[in-house]
């Protein structure tokens, strides 16, 4: 299962990544949204208590008799306005609207707060009309940054005059809570950000899981477990299983007609031949007799040959199908029993499961294990073992039996089609070709050995099924 996260055009990569390359450019976009939002909200507290201050500022005002400006004895409320440096100031100067010669376009201040200390604002020349505020960012008497609101007044009696009333407040405790707030917003997003990550990976093995339920049904197909895909999916899913299930219906429709009509075949040529065999015996001892039953004799080999492989290839690939080892080897064992009663075996099996399962015909399967059991029977002095194992993807079956065996330097040659090395003993020479030929369109084969006991030991591996 966790392969599939690592595989080159994984569904579950693109998916996954897609939702999380948006989930990280949505919140980045938020947090510089949300600091944005803050920020301005925090400039704009900050010039309104400023705005105050300065309004506070212009009701204390007041001008002597001679038209300086004085402030009241009220005074100002704020303590900070009496700390030196206390990041809160206030100025007054005079203000005209052209500079002074010498003056590089900056003021002296006429009255300032208690908190500039012995030192100044120096703001540039400013055109400003009576009740007008304007907004400045300047450096303070530390080199911090201020931000700076002003107002002009004009006072008429007893002379005609303009001041310049400024207010100036240190913005480090603003930006530190600007970056307080963007700092803690980012911890946050970044919280969000990992459970929303979980969730999409929650959605995505949620969304996906029909897929692998799917994977799971055509691997039982695939097995032999069931025929069609079985289960109730998506209603996206749903057309795709039909039409599988509808490829292997037809697929099985087919192979049962291949079937039908090799059984026809075999049928329609058995009688003709039978029939040839026997004029060929009545007519009696000639040559022209003994060549009708030899070619009569090579029909029938050649007919049970290509039939046994015709029926193979068609369903060698046909998925779903499972047939248990133990019943057909069985039936075939007592079959054996019968048909060598004379010779009064031991047949036995050692250690064959019952829920072993080749993947494929039963037909098929009783071909090549009754091929095998009537050569060991044939050969065998006494007893005829078989075994089975599964290892890994391959069903392993083994049939021993204690007779003379075959020299190694001849194993090869008996499995050549129609080679007998006892041309004493009735047969046509195919039952190990045969064997082989189907172990191998399977994608198995046969292998000849020597038994424990002395004899041939055929070990035949096919497909096992699930």
């Amino acid at each position: 299962m966790k392969r599939h996260w690592h595989r080159v055009g994984s569904l579950r990569l693109r998916l996954l990544g897609a939702t999380l390359v948006t989930l990280v450019l949505a919140l980045a976009g938020a947090h510089g949204w949300l600091t944005g939002l803050f920020r301005d909200h925090v400039q704009q507290q900050f010039d309104a208590t400023l705005s105050q201050h300065l309004d506070q500022l212009t009701a204390r005002l007041e001008f002597d008799a001679q038209g300086r400006p004085v402030i009241g004895p009220r005074g100002m409320s704020d303590p900070r306005w009496e700390k030196p440096y206390s990041g809160l100031y206030w100025q007054i100067e005079p203000l005209q609207i052209k500079p002074l010669p010498g003056d590089a376009g900056q003021r002296r201040s006429v009255l300032r707060s208690r908190s500039l200390w012995d030192a100044g604002l120096l703001l540039p020349a400013d055109a400003l009309a009576d009740g007008a505020v304007h907004r400045h960012e300047l450096a303070g008497p530390r080199g911090e940054v201020l931000r700076v609101v002003e107002r002009s007044l004009h006072a008429s009696e007893p002379t005609d005059s303009r001041w310049r009333l400024i207010v100036a407040g240190d913005t480090r405790d603003a930006l530190a809570a600007v970056e307080r707030f963007a700092g803690v917003l980012a911890a946050s997003l970044v919280g969000l950000g990992l459970l929303l990550a979980l969730a999409a990976l929650a959605q995505v093995a949620v969304g996906l899981a029909p897929l692998k339920t799917m994977q799971q049904g055509l691997q039982r197909v695939r097995e032999g477990r069931q025929q069609r895909l079985e289960g109730r999916f998506p209603t996206e899913l749903q057309p795709l299983i039909d039409e599988f299930n509808g490829v292997l219906d037809r697929n099985a429709e087919v192979v049962e007609r291949a079937r039908a009509q090799a059984g026809n075949l075999a049928h329609a040529l058995k009688t003709p031949l039978a029939i040839l065999g026997q004029a060929a015996r009545q007519a009696g001892p000639s040559e022209f007799s003994a060549l009708v039953a030899e070619q009569v004799q090579v029909a029938e080999r050649q007919m049970h040959w290509h039939l046994a492989r015709a029926r193979a290839a068609a369903t060698q690939h046909v998925p779903g199908q499972r047939t248990l080892l133990a019943p057909v080897l069985a039936s075939l064992l007592r079959a054996m029993d019968k048909l060598h009663a004379d010779r009064h075996l031991d047949l036995g099996t050692d250690g064959v499961p019952g829920d072993l399962a080749f993947a494929g015909e039963e037909q098929d399967l009783q071909e090549m294990l009754g091929n095998l059991l009537d050569n060991a029977c044939r050969s065998a002095r006494g007893v005829v073992t078989v075994k089975a194992r599964r290892e890994g993807p391959w069903l392993l079956i083994t049939v021993d039996d204690d007779g003379p065996g075959i020299a190694p330097e001849q194993r090869a040659a008996v499995l050549q089609r129609g080679v007998r090395l006892d041309e004493s003993r009735d047969g046509s020479g195919l039952g190990l070709a045969i064997v082989v030929d189907l172990a191998r369109l399977y994608g198995g084969d046969l292998a000849l050995a020597t038994a424990d006991a002395g004899g041939l030991s055929a070990r035949l591996s096919l497909p096992a099924a699930g």
